[in-house]
């Protein structure tokens, strides 16, 4: 679905024309290479005048009830219900996302941080009596979020619907390759009636409308996701005007088999988790640790799991798998599992080159390496494709020391008997531990350690990043 509203910007409650300077951008439906809209990208004149809206309109919103807020966000959830398939649709273009997978994960991720925000505002300490000081949570001002195009919807509602119920006023800026599910939602918060001002879109890139929040004087905050490499220029952007940062950045996860695990089943489980979303997941667990006695049997299991991933046509309802996101980051993964065969991983299945049948689109092949060590470029580097490292470990000691040994620390994950999975997890540095493969829980934090960011994210966690807390000193106890 690509809206009529693509070619604007919403600035103060209306959707404007963009600043004439503005360059023309074509966004490509990577399944097919083609160029299905265009867009402009913003100047720092479009996201002074959006940032100008924002800063009007937040003395009088967050000075609003909580009640008001919340009753907002309800309405925007109940649209978002009647547009789920609408905003799948944008996905499965912008993106390539199966369609399957567009609405059921792409989609309803959205819809279940707008349920769970809801829930959380209810019951959040907005004010608690210590003694006779008075503690009040309240928005931190005029917000900068920047969001990614791998998750478009479940990256802009984590960070708006929490900003919003925060009494916060914000800017977006979506990623430019995965535009059109931003503008659907933009739409349904315009129809929900949120006051003008309170939430503005601004389209561009990072190095230009990015930085502009990033470093703006009248910016409070810039809430990021997306790359370490953007991460650290988006922090030094900011340091200068001592706005709070919060970031969730890459990710190397870690995937520790214990001896004692349903190896067949935690095997599976884990090729099947590294490749979803096409592999284009900052959480997802690449670094799969298997006892080293049974690396062939893994790597079987491995190679029978990943041959069955279906990559293709999106519409198609066999199709299991869609393409990267663009050339650039097709080239990127190529250019990884050349290296991965270069530095001596045995390659399992997958390789260079489109899957078979395949003639045009971003695809790249599910891909397994095996017997690969933790020095190897594919064991250390951030890949974001379909490629799966297998590394032998002789004592769950080792394991441990081995998942740790890296920059990153977003999320880990474990397979084993529960109390000794329950041991291992407590010992892995990352923001998140899966123990034995858990549904996804939308009420637990998220974001990372070391190079993964800071902050956390989802539900509660989210709304207390955007607020700031005042102690009223000598309020008075309360009788």
């Amino acid at each position: 679905m690509i809206s009529d509203n693509l070619g604007q910007f919403l600035i103060g409650g209306a959707w404007v024309t963009p600043d004439p300077a503005a360059r023309r951008f074509g966004v490509e439906n990577p399944a097919t290479e083609s160029i299905m809209a265009k867009i402009p990208l913003g100047t720092e004149a479009d996201a002074a005048r959006a940032i100008a809206a924002a800063r009007d309109t937040f003395e009088e919103w967050t000075g609003t009830p909580v009640s008001d807020r919340l009753d907002l966000l309800a309405r925007v959830l109940t649209l978002y219900r009647a547009r789920r398939a609408e905003l799948a649709d944008a996905m499965r273009l912008e993106m390539g996302a199966p369609s399957a997978w567009a609405l059921e994960a792409q989609a309803w991720a959205g819809e279940v941080h707008l349920e769970a925000t809801l829930e959380a505002g209810k019951r959040f300490h907005w004010e608690e009596q210590r003694g006779t000081t008075r503690l009040i949570r309240e928005g931190i001002g005029v917000c900068g979020l920047i969001t990614p195009w791998n998750w478009p919807l479940n990256q802009i509602v984590c960070k708006v619907a929490p900003a919003l119920v925060a009494g916060c006023t914000m800017v977006l800026k979506p990623s430019e390759l995965a535009p059109l599910s931003a503008v659907l939602f933009a739409e349904i918060l315009q129809e929900a009636g949120c006051p003008p001002g309170v939430f503005n879109l601004v389209q561009g890139t990072g190095p230009e409308v990015g930085q502009v929040l990033a470093s703006h004087p009248e910016v409070d905050m810039v809430s990021f996701t997306g790359s370490t490499r953007a991460g650290v220029s988006v922090a030094q952007a900011a340091a200068p005007t001592v706005k709070r940062v919060a970031q969730e950045l890459g990710g190397k996860s870690p995937n520790i088999l214990l001896p004692e695990c349903d190896f067949p089943a935690a095997v599976a489980a884990g090729v099947t988790a590294c490749m979803d979303n096409a592999g284009q997941s900052c959480d997802a667990p690449t670094r799969m640790f298997v006892p080293a006695a049974r690396m062939a049997e893994a790597m079987e299991i491995a190679r029978d799991t990943a041959s069955a991933i279906r990559p293709g046509d999106p519409v198609d309802p066999k199709t299991t798998m869609g393409p990267l996101i663009s050339r650039a980051q097709w080239d990127k993964v190529q250019g990884m599992i050349a290296q991965g065969m270069a530095e001596g991983a045995e390659l399992v299945c997958g390789g260079p080159g489109r899957p078979e049948g395949l003639n045009r689109g971003h695809f790249a092949r599910p891909t397994v390496f095996g017997h690969v060590t933790p020095q190897m470029t594919i064991a250390r580097e951030e890949i974001f494709g379909p490629v799966l490292s297998i590394l032998a470990y002789d004592t769950v000691d080792a394991a441990v020391a081995m998942a740790n040994d890296t920059v990153y620390g977003l999320a880990a994950y474990v397979q084993g008997p529960e109390a000794q999975a329950r041991l291992v997890a407590r010992r892995l540095r990352a923001g998140q531990v899966q123990i034995n493969g858990p549904d996804w829980n939308v009420h637990a934090p998220f974001g990372g350690y070391r190079q993964s960011g800071n902050g956390r994210e989802y539900a509660d966690w989210g709304i207390h990043d955007f607020c700031e807390v005042k102690a009223l000193v000598g309020y008075g106890a309360e009788q």
